[in-house]
């Protein structure tokens, strides 16, 4: 099997190929036709972005990622087109180009990640209440996880390889008694009913949190994250994504993340690759003191999701123990996926941070 890689940073186009999973060194001289690359940012500098992957791991224990996707870096100008405004208000046409960077390093049993967390993407579709704007990130990982046996709930669990971090959940809450969404709190809510940002397969859905066409909005404080799949950073990462796997960040105990598609096999490479499901279902009856499934179908609350060991692929923290185009020999790690809870909630390995209220059983 010989999946490849396309990184395109904007004005080059980086063709990475793995074969017998090794990667070969990118061409960085290898151009674009610009015309291909609609709204794409001015790529700066690019260095040694996939080195080797010769991993030979046991099938359990402690896993190493010290020689995957470091000394990776990037910087650039990108376009950003969107609208901006509080809800209720009107909004303003937003069109500016900001710079962006981000950079990755191993050594002494870490990785690095520092950057400003501006994506290396368009936003197109987006109604932000903030302008998007840089932030310091600056996390250390550990390059050799392992899974704790516990539990570790997170709220922010980790970033993609841009350096833009994941943060699923929302500070949104509705009362008891909502009947539409203006009745709800979209920041800093105190109410019960925790809202959640996208719908997956939610119909009819009613909350607008203004998330673009990657499923991420801005914070107040102008911090992009993604609150699903970056589809933006998946097509330049990958432009077979749909019939390959894609990496596309780490979290914070070290273990990788990957886009919504893995092997059916989990221990055969050669397998064919399908999108992973969630094991979420929704409850089969709604909350005490819910708001009306009437005006709120089961699915808008966080409360509306239960774990069902064995009805997907995953386990509660989005994750499983399989064969990766990085990992032959097979690693814990999370997928994203479509439906809740899109982006994992929880870690397996010791989280070096992302909040949250600790580990359970």
């Amino acid at each position: 099997m010989k999946p490849s890689i396309i990184l395109m940073f904007f004005s080059c186009c980086l063709m990475v190929a793995c074969d017998d999973n090794v990667y070969d060194t990118p061409d960085l001289d290898a151009g674009v036709d610009s015309s291909q690359i609609e709204d794409q940012g001015t790529d700066k500098t690019d260095t040694d972005l996939l080195p080797d992957t010769d991993n030979d791991m046991s099938v359990s224990g402690t896993k190493s990622t010290a020689n995957i996707l470091c000394d990776l870096s990037a910087s650039g100008n990108q376009q950003f087109v969107y609208k901006s405004g509080r809800p209720g208000t009107a909004l303003s046409d937003i069109d500016e180009t900001l710079e962006y960077n981000f950079a990755w390093a191993c050594g002494n049993g870490e990785r690095t990640l520092t950057g400003n967390g501006v994506p290396n993407h368009g936003v197109a579709g987006g109604e932000f209440a903030s302008k998007l704007s840089a932030q310091t990130v600056s996390f250390t990982f550990t390059t050799t996880p392992a899974d704790t046996g516990k539990i570790t709930e997170v709220k922010e669990p980790g970033f993609a390889l841009n350096g833009v971090k994941f943060d699923p959940g929302t500070a949104g809450t509705c009362p008891d008694a909502a009947t539409v969404d203006t009745d709800c709190n979209y920041a800093m809510g105190s109410d019960s009913w925790r809202m959640v940002a996208t719908p997956g397969n939610v119909s009819p859905w009613k909350f607008g949190f203004g998330v673009d066409e990657n499923d991420a909005h801005v914070q107040p404080t102008g911090a992009y994250h993604y609150h699903g799949n970056p589809v933006g950073l998946v097509s330049q990462l990958n432009n077979n994504a749909a019939s390959s796997m894609t990496l596309v960040g780490w979290a914070t105990d070290g273990f990788p993340i990957y886009s919504v598609y893995g092997h059916s096999d989990v221990t055969d490479l050669s397998s064919s690759v399908v999108e992973m499901k969630s094991s979420y279902k929704t409850v089969d009856s709604p909350g005490a003191g819910r708001p009306d499934v009437a005006d709120f179908p089961l699915g808008h609350f966080i409360q509306d999701w239960q774990y069902a060991d064995g009805s997907g692929d995953l386990d509660e923290c989005n994750g499983r123990f399989a064969v990766t185009p990085e990992f032959p020999n097979g690693i814990y790690h999370y997928y994203i996926t479509n439906t809740y809870p899109f982006v994992q909630r929880c870690v397996k390995g010791e989280s070096a941070g992302g909040g949250g209220p600790g580990p359970r059983p």
